[in-house]
């Protein structure tokens, strides 16, 4: 995965959200979108980019970052099953 694509990507979508009135709704928006539309792989790197202070040399978004963190519990993808 190209964290610097998904870091942009993200902000993105966060820039769209951002213009909501309501901040509770944006932050929901973002993360419903991420979780709905991005597939685990790219989720994962996501959330390790928020957690590394350099976060791939590209800056993550405030809202992006706020509604990861808020959210990580439904964005962290389940294990992935050895069966």
């Amino acid at each position: 995965m190209d964290e610097q694509n998904l870091i942009e990507m993200a902000n993105r979508i966060g820039d769209f959200f951002d213009s909501m009135p309501d901040r509770e709704e944006a932050l929901a928006g973002v993360a419903d979108h991420i979780r709905r539309f991005w597939e685990p792989r790219m989720r994962r790197a996501l959330l390790a980019a928020v957690d590394r202070p350099d976060a791939g040399g590209l800056a993550i978004s405030p809202i992006v970052k706020e509604a990861l963190l808020a959210n990580r519990v439904q964005l962290t993808p389940a294990a992935a099953s050895a069966a």
